[in-house]
């Protein structure tokens, strides 16, 4: 296969055709990764038109429309007069109406607070979190029973997202620490007790096979909880065997604990880096 060389100004100019279409305008989305996936499809085709055409196709699986997004200039106007009239009820109705509008985190709400109690109750009430990939999550904070103070590290492509999530933590008492970022070119260097992976990593897979184990071991946290769905988006077929056999490929050779918790239609791999443990 011939290698497709770039120079920098068509870089730019692929980027910006990216960026700037009509189906991801309004996302803002970061140039590191647009670059990210020109750069990675190149080499694995014979012409430039085949690869900007797996390029929209990595992009679209990655910002993933089909799983719905809620009207964000709306739901802005709504929880800044939510958090003005000190309804509590008002705020937390909001909340389940963004959760309800995305397939991943719709699917939770029947078992939220369980799901969170359970999780909790493995690592320990964390003080700093990191939600990557974060999607609409960090709208479930009412219902994770969390410490005041809490830091809650949100990290999202999604511009118009991350905007509404800050303004959602700043409304509930919470540092805004919503960063749009991509967490896989640039993976966050805080310090944390806790990671949420939650319903990416089958996805992280499809963007880049085998990325997901240099991603994980570059954080530094007490615990990643990766979540996956135990079902497909029809919940025709069973996922189970496959998921585990991603987690366990990831961590094939390291010595981490792994630990499983298994929900309705969700699985958590609560995985402890660089401890040792039976998986």
């Amino acid at each position: 296969m011939v290698d497709i060389i770039l120079d920098p100004a068509e870089l730019e100019g692929w980027v910006a055709e990216l960026r700037e279409g009509k189906k991801y305008r309004s996302l803002s989305l970061p140039d590191s990764t647009l670059q990210d996936l020109i750069l990675q499809e190149l080499p694995r085709h014979k012409s430039k038109a085949d690869a900007m055409q797996a390029v929209r196709k990595k992009l679209h699986n990655l910002v993933a429309p089909y799983l719905g997004d809620p009207d964000y200039q709306q739901a802005e106007i709504d929880l800044r007069d939510a958090f003005q009239s000190g309804s509590r009820e008002r705020v937390l109705e909001i909340c389940l109406q963004l959760l309800e509008s995305h397939a991943s985190t719709r699917e939770r709400i029947p078992f939220m607070e369980d799901f969170y109690r359970q999780l909790f109750t493995y690592t320990g009430k964390p003080q700093v979190i990191l939600d990557l990939a974060c999607g609409l999550n960090p709208f479930a904070i009412p219902w994770m029973n969390l410490d005041a103070g809490v830091q809650y590290h949100a990290f999202d492509i999604h511009q118009p997202r991350v905007q509404l999530i800050n303004s959602f933590l700043q409304g509930w008492g919470c540092q805004p620490l919503a960063s749009q970022q991509d967490i896989l070119v640039e993976p966050p260097r805080i310090h944390a007790d806790a990671a949420f992976f939650f319903k990416e990593a089958h996805r992280f897979e499809q963007r880049q096979h085998g990325c997901n184990r240099a991603f994980w071991q570059a954080l530094d946290v007490k615990f990643l909880l990766v979540s996956l769905p135990t079902r497909n988006l029809t919940g025709q077929h069973s996922l189970l065997e496959r998921q585990r056999s991603l987690v366990h490929n990831t961590l094939k050779g390291l010595d981490w604990k792994v630990e499983e918790l298994i929900f309705q239609d969700e699985m958590v791999f609560c995985i402890q880096p660089g401890v040792k443990g039976e998986r």
